[in-house]
């Protein structure tokens, strides 16, 4: 091989090189601005977080998030359904740029990206306001409904002192009835299905007596996309700040906002 087609091999070698560190710098921010609008994956089904109004529009906690990015991006937001199967598919191939509601985890931090934590999520005890129960302690001697196999049987059996009495159900809606009948004392559901119950049960006035679990949620995004990362991450930051992600909470998981249930 001559000096020249040496020459020429290295240089392109190096062009290619070249063109591969520009590709991983690139960011989905400027084809999100060229486009106009941030597509954005979302369970159209999972109040309060997200669900559809009576004008069949979804609304909820992470629509509110959502629409703070887009607007501070300055662009459209389009909502687009995803599943639980189908969502990080759907984030690697592009079809969205950014999904709602993704718990950390190693595996999931393998194939993707995670912008700050801002929804919370935890397993709570609920229970009437009457009934004074705050700690694992006072669960001694209680009746206690719980959705049987869930994460939430597991931290409850794992909590409960041996004089509990825990009830499993197969499916949420049998847990909400047998606490709401009368039947336990207690339940304990995640905060989504908890604030549905704190919603709607002013008769029987419960509350969220304390904590087993806590896991936030995070927006999910894909690998390499520090722009984009850091766009969501600002808008979190400012909604924290001025008070507009307390209040969403307020609104849609009827309690304030603890800061404490954003750390994983």
């Amino acid at each position: 091989m001559t000096f020249h087609s040496t020459f020429k091999t290295m240089l392109s070698a190096a062009l290619f090189l070249g063109a591969a560190v520009v590709a991983a710098q690139a960011d989905a921010v400027d084809d999100i601005k060229a486009a106009g609008q941030i597509n954005v994956g979302i369970f159209s089904d999972f109040p309060p977080f997200s669900s559809a109004s009576a004008d069949m529009s979804i609304k909820g906690y992470d629509v509110d998030v959502a629409e703070k990015i887009a607007a501070d991006l300055g662009v459209k937001l389009n909502l687009v359904s995803v599943t639980g199967q189908n969502r990080i598919p759907f984030l690697n191939d592009k079809r969205v740029d950014i999904l709602m509601s993704v718990g950390f985890s190693k595996e999931r931090a393998e194939v993707i990206d995670f912008a700050a934590a801002y929804a919370p999520y935890y397993i709570a005890v609920i229970g009437p306001a009457e009934l004074s129960v705050k700690g694992k302690e006072d669960l001694a001697d209680k009746t206690i409904a719980v959705n049987r196999g869930t994460l939430e049987d597991t931290s409850l059996t794992e909590a409960a002192p041996a004089s509990a009495t825990i009830q499993r159900f197969d499916n949420y809606n049998a847990v909400i009835q047998a606490f709401i009948s009368g039947q336990t004392q207690l339940m304990v559901v995640g905060n989504d299905v908890g604030a549905q119950v704190l919603a709607r049960q002013e008769a029987l006035k419960p509350e969220q007596k304390f904590q087993l679990l806590t896991s936030p949620s995070h927006i999910g995004l894909n690998k390499g996309e520090d722009k984009l990362k850091q766009s969501v991450n600002d808008t979190v930051a400012k909604m924290l700040a001025d008070g507009s992600l307390n209040a969403s909470s307020e609104a849609w998981l009827k309690t304030p906002l603890n800061p404490d249930n954003l750390k994983d």
